[in-house]
């Protein structure tokens, strides 16, 4: 049976955060807990540290399975870690890269099989983005507002993320809808909040609010709400 799934609107890893992240150290169960900050392409280190401090303060200890390169994804060792987890955690950072690297990978099979066997997959901003059917990429340098769609992990299926949806995210649904198609589905989540599938159902969870945007409907759902509109999760392929 799956273990719970978790898409994280960002600013992971820091206070607001607690319930959905008090879940995950739950569904840990004692196995080995990863973060992995492919997506962090800048500063992975600062976001592995971060990571650790967070989920000690929640009783939890956490390591970095480190892939960083298309080459780690390819590594038997690698893939035999992620196997035995019982959390692995995607962080945020390029929406693009994290997809890239990972998509088709060991690795990724070996994360994907370890969810289907119980262990929580989470993923924030970046990583959230990857576990949908589509990430959301720059469409064009310099600029943040424009987004084109770009195939991703498709743990989520029929949908793309729109993290920081409180901050800036709204910003994206203009491009994403003109690309994507007005009737896909567009889940917006605010930064500290997550949207969590557990039990054969989503819920919101942390300090904001979960919105679904499909043409001009909007719904929102607010803490400990289940969210009416959301594929399950599927057995996504390996790629």
């Amino acid at each position: 049976m799956p273990g719970p799934l978790a898409l994280v609107g960002g600013d992971e890893f820091h206070p607001g955060n607690e319930p959905h992240d008090r879940l995950l150290v739950e569904a840990a169960a004692g196995r080995p807990a990863f973060v992995v900050a492919t997506a962090a392409r800048d500063s992975p280190g600062d976001a592995v540290r971060t990571a650790q401090h967070w989920f000690t303060g929640l009783g939890l200890a956490v390591t970095e399975l480190r892939v960083r390169t298309p080459a780690d994804a390819r590594s038997d060792e690698l893939a035999a870690e992620a196997g035995r987890a019982g959390l692995l955690y995607i962080a945020g950072g390029d929406p693009g890269y994290v997809a890239r690297v990972l998509e088709g990978s060991r690795v990724w099979a070996a994360m994907r099989q370890a969810w289907r066997s119980g262990c929580a997959l989470a993923g924030s901003s970046a990583g959230a983005m990857a576990l949908c059917e589509w990430t959301l990429i720059r469409a064009a340098w310099p600029g943040h507002t424009n987004r084109r769609p770009a195939t991703a992990l498709g743990v989520v299926p029929g949908c793309a993320f729109l993290p920081h949806y409180d901050t800036f995210g709204q910003r994206w649904i203009p491009s994403s809808q003109r690309l994507l198609g007005a009737e896909t589905l567009l889940v917006g989540v605010d930064e500290r909040t997550a949207a969590v599938h557990a039990d054969g159902v989503w819920r919101a969870y942390g300090a904001g609010r979960v919105t679904l945007v499909r043409g001009e409907q909007r719904l929102s759902f607010g803490p400990g709400e289940a969210i009416e509109g959301m594929p399950a999760p599927g057995d996504a392929p390996a790629g």
